[in-house]
């Protein structure tokens, strides 16, 4: 036994002080004979007898009764079984990524999980709560409990390594209890081993009776024609046995088609048709699942020329202006000779065909180009030196031309994958007409191939960075050396390579990939764009380019939505934001890797189990009912013994 107050036991040494009291009362008594007394004699002698034996009693009820009280005042209590961790810290990692919108026994997870931390989180206890987008150090439930009830799902993906490093690096000089509330989505063995084994979490795992879940993947233009736009939007399962599923198109929240889809598979894509102008709008389904994939925003802006320059003698360059024609491209060429430098910066493209010779001052110029969002699609010449072609594409990453070698060879496989041709064919087609190519370089690159020869080496490869590519081929396209020119594959390769990173397509970023955005803006040094929305508003980070602005939006914006790009008060273009999909398949929570880790059911045998096993047995209360019975004791005593 312990006592919380060990020096108020120095106070039992006035126990001395009704032991005194009681000899004095018990001193001997003088002897007085009377007359005619006698039959009194034994009667006297009793009542002495009786007397002592009721002060006995007081004595030892008022010894007892002054003990209990001292010893309930020195707080004696018995020391827990892990006493040593009675001051450890609390962390609670709470999961709010968007999978915790599964339902489970009792409601949607969050909320439950939410709805038991308020009922059982003692009003004593301090903690500290961490969310996958939020920190809050050192709190208690009620300062929280009010950002609890509002707690919003966060688009930030749940990463137990990243916040087991924000905890780890929140510095303390107590042991860490931390406890994980988290559906498992996502959650890998790797995560789990960067935990320090030190604090090795506790988990709590709610699961999600409804794991069937519908997902609007992504939106894109599969098809143009005079005034139409051929939209595909495609739909992912997860899952077994589905209902038919509503989905609705809509244009600045205007119903514009809707339909019924049925997943006969894991995946489905439908095809609308809509009107060849600008489009802000989105698909929405409905379906018993996840809430957050249930609607895909995005834009489609107005169509605008692409300017294109072709650098190169014009004979080779007639299959060029047959692909881009006047209705969607401002094409021109030039030879080198006639080429005026001050026009190349108004371009979105620039096409070297069959140079001889790259220039030093045209390689410093298209280097500044390509940062500012340029692409530059390179053919070369088959005189050209590699020492020359080499000093040229060195400047935008690592790719190197070798020897020129004389023999024929056929191009046979695509890189579906290749940002070239992602989205550019509906079925992988694997049985086509191979072009073919008499000579070609030997590239070697650190990039994939768009189209690679039957001996897998390189035909057509791109450096990219943030905002623009620097499209390469290994060979000579002219009819002389080449029948790729009268390939099917021509026409979508070339498209894309001067379209690529430009905003004609469809608009529909996601929220955290901080994939950068150029906008066509002139502005003056010290002008800022900002991004509206219909409740959100925020300046993301810019960069001015010449006659465009690169834009990069980070984390946001916080909630996902159609939004417009403004300089001040002028309206510049329309601009979408989306969730990432990775919380979408519910079959992803993982229980064995748990295996080696303690769960526990619930908040509250959490905090039962610390009750039980960290709170010392205070034993006081019980001295002072003792003390409380010897006083009962006492007064019967005095009332009842004679």
């Amino acid at each position: 036994m312990h006592f919380k107050h060990p020096e108020i036991l120095y106070f039992l040494f006035l126990l001395i002080v009704p032991v005194l009291v009681h000899l004095f009362q018990l001193r001997r008594f003088k002897k007085e004979y009377f007359t005619n007394v006698r039959f009194l004699k034994a009667l006297s002698i009793q009542t002495r007898k009786s007397s002592k034996i009721k002060k006995w009693l007081l004595l030892g009820c008022r010894l007892l009764l002054l003990t209990c009280i001292i010893l309930a005042f020195a707080q004696p209590f018995f020391e827990s079984k892990d006493s040593k961790n009675a001051n450890n810290e609390l962390y609670i990692i709470l999961d709010n990524s968007f999978s915790m919108q599964a339902k489970g026994k009792k409601g949607e997870l969050l909320k439950r999980a939410i709805q038991e931390l308020l009922e059982e989180t003692p009003e004593n206890v301090n903690f500290s709560l961490i969310t996958n987008s939020e920190n809050y150090w050192n709190t208690d439930i009620k300062t929280i409990r009010s950002t609890l009830q509002n707690l919003k799902y966060s688009a930030t993906p749940f990463q137990l390594d990243n916040i087991m490093a924000k905890i780890k690096a929140h510095k303390s000089a107590f042991k860490k209890d931390i406890v994980v509330i988290t559906d498992a989505v996502g959650l890998d063995q790797k995560q789990l081993k960067n935990s320090d084994a030190t604090d090795s979490p506790l988990f709590i795992i709610p699961k999600a009776e409804q794991k069937n879940n519908v997902s609007i993947d992504s939106v894109f233009i599969s098809k143009t024609v005079e005034n139409f736009y051929e939209i595909s939007v495609q739909i992912s399962g997860y899952g077994d046995d589905f209902n038919p599923i509503p989905i609705s198109l809509y244009n600045e929240n205007k119903l514009i088609a809707k339909t019924i889809v049925t997943l006969d598979s894991k995946k489905k894509t439908l095809n609308f048709t809509i009107p060849k102008q600008a489009f802000h709008g989105y698909f929405s389904i409905v379906d018993n699942g996840l809430a957050y994939d249930n609607t895909l925003y995005f834009s489609i802006s107005k169509t605008k020329k692409t300017n294109i320059i072709s650098i190169g003698e014009p004979a080779k360059s007639n299959f060029l202006s047959r692909i881009y024609t006047s209705k969607e491209f401002n094409f021109n060429n030039y030879t080198l000779s006639a080429l005026d430098y001050n026009k190349l910066e108004e371009q979105d493209a620039i096409v070297l065909n069959e140079l001889d010779e790259i220039p030093q001052a045209l390689a410093t110029t298209l280097k500044s180009f390509v940062e500012k969002g340029g692409n530059v699609i390179l053919i070369p010449s088959a005189i050209s030196s590699s020492t020359n072609m080499n000093s040229f594409v060195s400047i935008f990453g690592n790719l190197r031309f070798n020897s020129l070698e004389n023999r024929e060879k056929m191009i046979t496989k695509i890189n579906f994958n290749h940002p070239i041709f992602n989205n550019v064919f509906e079925n992988k087609v694997t049985n086509f007409q191979y072009p073919k190519t008499k000579s070609s370089f030997t590239l070697t690159s650190s990039s994939p191939a768009a189209l690679s020869y039957e001996d897998q080496s390189v035909f057509l490869t791109s450096i990219a960075n943030s905002v623009s590519a620097v499209a390469i081929f290994a060979a000579p396209i002219n009819i002389e050396n080449s029948n790729f020119q009268q390939s099917p594959l021509i026409v979508p390769t070339f498209y894309k390579m001067a379209m690529n990173y430009q905003n004609n397509g469809v608009n529909a970023l996601i929220i955290g990939n901080n994939t950068p955005h150029l906008t066509e803006a002139s502005l003056n040094k010290d002008a800022i764009l900002t991004v509206k929305g219909l409740n959100q508003e925020f300046i993301p980070i810019q960069q001015i380019l010449n006659n465009k602005v690169k834009m990069t939006f980070d984390d946001y914006p916080e909630q996902a939505g159609n939004f417009s790009i403004y300089n001040k008060k002028k309206w510049i273009e329309n601009i979408s934001f989306n969730y990432n999909r990775t919380e979408s398949d519910l079959a992803k929570a993982n229980q064995s890797i748990f295996s080696d880790y303690k769960k526990i059911e619930s908040i509250q045998s959490f905090f039962d189990t610390l009750q039980t096993d960290r709170s010392d047995n205070q034993i006081w209360k019980w001295f002072v009912i003792f003390a409380l019975l010897f006083i009962l004791t006492e007064m019967a005593i005095i009332r009842f013994v004679k």
